[in-house]
């Protein structure tokens, strides 16, 4: 990783931000972009852990409510409530990407074809669900029942494809689940601290020993671009599901799958 210039990093921290908390698939775009870039992370791991950029900006613009969640959290049922409905939702990922983590990155991460596959999918399921006359049942994102929790997280388990989105996932399994469109955008937001910092954690652990200091400037430059456009998008991004939905993204993710693959069969 040492070898790939501050520039490519620059990019792929700028994709970060703007893909990880729209329902595009963060994962696939980054991979894909790395392969026609010709750009190689020691251990696949700068595509994990400039998630972290992302992560931190979800805690800046939520820091007070965040803040006012911890303080009243040994007193609160409500919050204590929610706090479990997010453990609960956050579970079947953690399980499954601890098993599943050296497959994952070993096998599904060098896949581009597949990537492509789930972003083309991906945008037909969301466009299809996006067009439906939903009914929603639920729109307080801390008083979902359990099993809308559990759902969810259950969905989850599916960003594990890349190319499928994390967010993606989130978000059409609580639309299906009965929730409207703005929390189901927001429940993804919470849901991501506790699933991106353990995939943070876990990567971390697992790449300690290859990780050299000629890779901390790369992962720095493209953890700080992840970070500042990460904050822009998720202020911005619940006024818009909320106004217009999600077919655009589902759009979106149609035309980059299918470039994606125009672009495999000329360069390879």
């Amino acid at each position: 990783m040492a070898s790939q210039t501050i520039v490519d990093a620059l990019l792929l921290g700028i994709l970060e931000g703007l893909t990880e908390f729209i329902p595009v698939s963060s994962t696939g775009h980054i991979l894909l972009a790395g392969h026609f870039l010709g750009f190689e992370s020691t251990g696949k791991a700068f595509e994990v852990l400039i998630q972290l950029g992302a992560i931190l900006a979800i805690l800046s613009v939520y820091f007070a409510r965040l803040w006012s969640m911890l303080v009243s959290l040994p007193s609160d049922r409500g919050t204590q409530y929610f706090v479990g409905g997010i453990l609960l939702a956050f579970l079947p990922a953690a399980v499954i990407g601890y098993l599943a983590h050296d497959f994952i990155k070993t096998v599904l991460f060098e896949t581009p074809v597949l990537i492509c596959t789930t972003l083309v999918l991906g945008g037909i399921v969301l466009l299809w669900v996006d067009s439906w006359a939903l009914n929603p049942r639920y729109d307080d994102v801390t008083k979902f029942p359990w099993k809308v929790y559990l759902g969810i997280g259950l969905f989850q388990c599916l960003a594990m494809i890349p190319g499928t989105s994390r967010s993606g996932s989130t978000i059409v399994g609580a639309l299906l689940l009965g929730t409207d469109k703005r929390s189901a955008a927001e429940f993804s937001f919470f849901l991501a601290m506790p699933t991106m910092v353990g995939a943070f954690a876990l990567d971390l652990f697992k790449n300690m020993d290859i990780l050299t200091a000629a890779d901390l400037p790369i992962i720095a430059t493209g953890f700080v671009a992840a970070f500042v456009v990460a904050v822009i998008v998720v202020r911005g991004l619940l006024n818009f599901v909320s106004k217009r939905g999600y077919a655009l993204f589902g759009w979106w993710r149609i035309a980059v799958g299918l470039a994606g693959f125009a672009a495999l069969a000329v360069w390879g």
